[in-house]
Order: structure tokens, then sequence, then C-alpha cells
């Protein structure tokens, strides 16, 4: 089993719902997140003065996979969570971590059965 991680542009969102359910990818979490990176924020302009915003908005999505559902994942979100053919800096990235254990709390169900 493994736990992806993916960080995405949120206008990419709908998209990347769209690709995991063609892989049959159906759970989920989504988060709102403020994050900084490579993208280094941008300038704005509130009432006249100028500041600079540091913290870019994300969206970040946390996966709980089988193995076999995990290179179907990652392409999934690697494909629809890109901008353009060759994409930009700021589209995101995908972690992948072990995961250990998964319980369901309504039946008690245990690994890959509770996913």
């Amino acid at each position: 089993m493994k736990y992806v991680i993916a960080v995405i542009q949120p206008a990419r969102l709908e998209a990347v719902k769209e690709a995991l359910s063609k892989v049959e990818v159906f759970r989920l979490t989504v988060g709102d997140v403020q994050g900084l990176g490579r993208q280094r924020g941008h300038t704005e302009i509130y009432r006249g003065h100028e500041y600079h915003v540091n913290l870019i908005r994300k969206v970040k999505l946390e996966i709980a996979v089988n193995d076999e559902f995990l290179e179907p994942t990652i392409n999934a979100i690697e494909t629809a969570g890109r901008s353009g053919e060759e994409g930009k800096i700021g589209d995101g990235k995908i972690f992948v971590l072990p995961l250990e254990e998964v319980v369901r709390v309504r039946t008690g169900e245990r690994g890959k059965d509770a996913i």
C-alpha cells in the first residue's frame, strides 16, 4: 500500500479528479494549502500599496492506494495536473510514501481491504 500526496494548482483540480476517476481511483481527500517553492510568490497591489505575497495557494490531494493502483494514479495526476504540453514551474509535486496500515473505522477491516 502507498500513500500519495499531490500538491497541484487549484485550476487543475477538476481535471485531476476526472483523470483519477478514469483509472478507478475514487477515494481521495482534498485540502486548500499554501506554500512557497520555485515560483517565489508574486506582487499585488491593495489600495495603492504594493506588497509581496510569497505563499501561493495550492490544492493538496491525499490518496491511499493499493500497489497495483500506484502507477495509474501517478500518471493520471501528472498528466491532468500539468499546464499545457510541457508544463510550467508551479504545476506541483507528487510524493509517494509507504503505508504500513489502514483501518476502516466502521468495520474494523485492515490492510488493502480497508482502502
